[in-house]
């Protein structure tokens, strides 16, 4: 505030260029409010600008179309400010004297912890159950092949089709004494699958993907991210901002970029991987405010080979991952050949199918440059088989049949990847809230880490144990999700931010007070 205020005394106006959110907005606001108190306006200009993009375009734009600060954002950001410290200033406070001190809840905080407790309550009550398959190996002219049982005796085989090691052993022999060593080729259905690129990062993506495939928490990522953004010292270039704004739920980019980034895959990758359109993406996560870009780099000419001297090692594994991801999102599909192959054991009319499926990549397209990584699976991508050529009617080998136990398994823990995603998936949080939030229930030791999976303390347990009965509503992921949505609607000027905090605050504080007056801390340590 000093440093404008000094500014101030030279210039003939005041252009406010925060966040186009209401946070942003809150800023601007906040920040009038001091130089009125300082006499530094001095009847200077005043202008709001907005611009959703930086880019010299978007920046000229808003400077030449200024604007009045939204009362409706502020507003917006005022509500969710006082919620915030509503829940947190009256439940914090209640959860030192009923089970101990040094212990926090908050509005968004709660419902992640609860998620977490729950997933591992789901993992205790689990009970595995047995089920078996029946996969054969089988050849064509010496090429071998994998198969699996589809159909037994004219019925569709499911997961638990076969439940124990009799019944497995029984369809085995069955099937053997059916085939006497052979399977005919029934049908053999080929199609051309396209597969689409993924859209650029937004925050929450990109946090998914680090862990994914660096292994990056969430807080490494956004800070080595926040030096990307910052700038780094290139040789003959000074200090360079590397990539746009990384706190952001758009997987919009400006149109400077994307001719850009369509001009350097045509020198790099050939014109064949330059799509004739280009490549458009929608939000799907819930409440997105969209106010900057995806999470981009500024110029995609900064190849991440060719500036890795002047990078560290985390810098260019996340700036690497960033550039990928950006250049693939305009690049065309990749396109696969998928061959089905079903085959008789024995006699078409008796019942007995088997099903071999594999795929051949004939275009990369896209995959040339970036693969998305899967939750919850140690590689990228399925694996892709390779089938021999086979016409209906002929006769394969059948070389072995193999009956293989399972177990059902229990759902995953969550990792911080996963995490973020359903937080999203249910509209909880923010962008810039994520980090913050997993870094607080690691703090309080709510959670400890199994490799990258969270498990609840016990302390983690009795917090939601004692929320989950007594505030129900509150750690509800509906309730959350709907305290956002009110948000949004104060915020584009649908609703009155203080009747939405008044219905809020007074049956909460009431509720608050009247479990400090009923439960005591022995009802909470035997529950």
């Amino acid at each position: 505030v000093k440093a404008i205020t000094r500014a101030l005394k030279k210039a003939d106006a005041l252009y406010l260029a925060t966040d186009p959110d209401r946070e942003g907005e809150a800023i601007s606001w906040h920040l009038i409010e001091l130089l009125k108190e300082r006499d530094a306006l001095n009847d200077k200009d005043v202008h709001r600008v907005v611009f959703h993009e930086i880019t010299k375009q978007a920046v000229q734009e808003a400077v030449d179309h200024p604007r009045d600060l939204s009362d409706d954002l502020i507003g917006a950001q005022q509500a969710r400010r006082a919620l915030d410290y509503l829940v947190g200033f009256n439940l914090s406070p209640l959860l030192w004297k009923k089970v101990q001190r040094g212990l926090s809840a908050g509005r968004v905080q709660s419902p992640a912890l609860r998620m977490i407790v729950e997933r591992e309550l789901e993992i205790e009550a689990f009970k595995a159950r047995e089920y078996w398959s029946i996969e054969a190996d089988v050849s064509k002219d010496e090429q071998p092949f994998v198969s699996r049982l589809v159909q037994y005796k004219g019925e569709k085989v499911e997961q638990f089709s076969f439940e124990n090691e009799t019944s497995a052993r029984d369809v085995e022999k069955t099937l053997l004494d059916a085939a006497a060593g052979e399977l005919t080729a029934l049908t053999v259905t080929k199609k051309q699958r396209r597969r689409n690129p993924a859209a650029p990062f937004t925050t929450s993506t990109l946090q998914q993907e680090a862990s994914r495939k660096l292994g990056f928490n969430t807080q490494r990522t956004m800070r080595v991210a926040q030096k990307l953004y910052e700038g780094i010292e290139i040789p003959g270039e000074g200090q360079v901002g590397l990539i746009t704004y990384m706190r952001t739920d758009s997987v919009t980019l400006a149109d400077v970029a994307v001719a850009e980034i369509r001009e350097v895959i045509a020198e790099r990758y050939g014109d064949k991987n330059v799509p004739a359109e280009v490549r458009t993406f929608k939000n799907r996560s819930k409440n997105a405010q969209e106010a900057h870009e995806a999470v981009r780099p500024t110029t995609v000419r900064h190849v991440p080979e060719e500036i890795r001297g002047s990078l560290d090692e985390d810098q260019y594994k996340l700036y690497s991952l960033i550039w990928k991801r950006t250049m693939a999102c305009q690049m065309v599909p990749a396109v696969f050949d998928t061959v089905a192959i079903d085959m008789a054991a024995g006699p078409a009319d008796v019942g007995h199918r088997m099903r071999a499926n594999g795929s051949v990549l004939v275009e990369s397209g896209f995959m040339a440059v970036y693969q998305e990584g899967r939750d919850d699976n140690g590689k990228d991508d399925d694996g892709d088989r390779l089938l021999p050529e086979i016409a209906e009617g002929d006769t394969i080998k059948l070389d072995e049949l193999r009956p293989e136990q399972h177990f059902t398994e229990p759902p995953p823990r969550f990792t911080e990847a996963s995490l973020v995603k359903t937080l999203e998936e249910y509209g909880i949080g923010r962008p810039s809230t994520y980090a913050s939030i997993i870094a607080t229930l690691k703090n309080r030791e709510y959670v400890e880490m199994d490799g990258k999976r969270f498990i609840p303390t016990d302390i983690g347990r009795i917090v939601i144990g004692f929320l989950t009965e007594h505030f129900t509503q509150y750690v509800d992921y509906d309730f959350t999700a709907k305290l956002e949505d009110d948000l949004d609607e104060v915020s584009l000027g649908h609703k009155d931010w203080v009747p939405l905090l008044d219905d809020f605050w007074r049956p909460f504080t009431k509720l608050c007070s009247e479990k400090e007056e009923s439960v005591t801390r022995e009802q909470v340590a035997q529950a």
